[in-house]
């Protein structure tokens, strides 16, 4: 298949199997137009089905990650649309979140300058991030009115930094700084500015070397289990894990350890 959007860059590395996302309005701070969210929404379903993607880093172009919603081509867009359209436009930037969240690869924010506003979701639903030193965030949204209820931020950021801080931060929508971000787990790490994308990049290929089953039903448990009691979450475990003892990628660890080698995961 082709993944080909035309607002913003895609690579697939030959070999490695990462597939870098780079959004490319660096003149406005990777600022998210409508097309761009309907082409991240689309890109991260169909890497469902790219069968060469083995893990995916995302980042921005110039000094910025993403700094949200275009003020004039979404923001004051916005004004000219009916409660349906708004709640249309609502469900697309969700649907964004929610194909980040089950892509079955994992997904890596390399995180080179400004996060804010949806910046900030999209940052929280990869499943890591690699930050620069100048990586300040801000979940943006009651600055301008609305809620912390965006695009899954209510849900995503009290199970990364938990209840108190995530508050805090949708409460008063302040910038908080690289060093801040990593002290509550928000960022996983952090590296001077022209290290972010390497950074990130080798972490992807390491991933990307690993077992590909066994770390999509890493990410499955990881989502699902949060809504499990502990019962049904060990129940959902032992199902998954007796699953993974029959793939060939378990007797192939168990094989190279040993003959002393590194595995060659299938």
């Amino acid at each position: 298949m082709t993944i080909a959007p035309r607002s913003f860059l895609y690579e697939l590395a030959p070999g490695t199997g990462v597939v870098t996302i780079t959004l490319n309005r660096p003149d406005r701070l990777n600022a998210l137009t409508f097309q761009v969210y309907e082409e991240l929404r689309d890109t991260f379903h169909a890497l469902n089905a790219e069968k060469s993607a083995r893990a995916v880093v995302l980042t921005g172009s110039g000094r910025a990650f993403c700094s949200g919603g275009d003020v004039e081509d979404i923001i004051g867009a916005l004004f000219e649309r009916d409660s349906l359209g708004l709640r249309e436009f609502t469900d697309m930037t969700c649907d964004l979140i929610r194909n980040i969240r089950r892509c079955r690869v994992p997904v890596i924010a390399a995180l080179n300058g400004t996060v804010a506003g949806a910046g900030a979701v999209i940052a929280s639903a990869c499943d890591l991030r690699v930050a620069s030193e100048s990586a300040k965030i801000a979940f943006l949204f009651v600055r301008v009115g609305l809620s912390g209820a965006d695009m899954g931020a209510s849900w995503l950021l009290p199970r990364l930094v938990g209840l108190g801080t995530a508050t805090e931060l949708l409460m008063t929508g302040e910038f908080i700084d690289a060093k801040r971000a990593y002290e509550i787990g928000l960022y996983q790490r952090v590296v001077p500015g022209d290290r972010v994308l390497a950074e990130a990049r080798e972490l992807a290929e390491r991933l990307a070397r690993g077992p590909a089953e066994a770390l999509t039903v890493t990410k499955q448990a990881l989502e699902a289990e949060w809504s499990l009691d502990f019962d049904r979450a060990l129940e959902h475990e032992s199902e998954a894990q007796a699953a993974l003892m029959e793939h060939p990628n378990f007797r192939e660890a168990y094989e190279a350890f040993r003959a002393k080698r590194e595995p060659k995961f299938r």
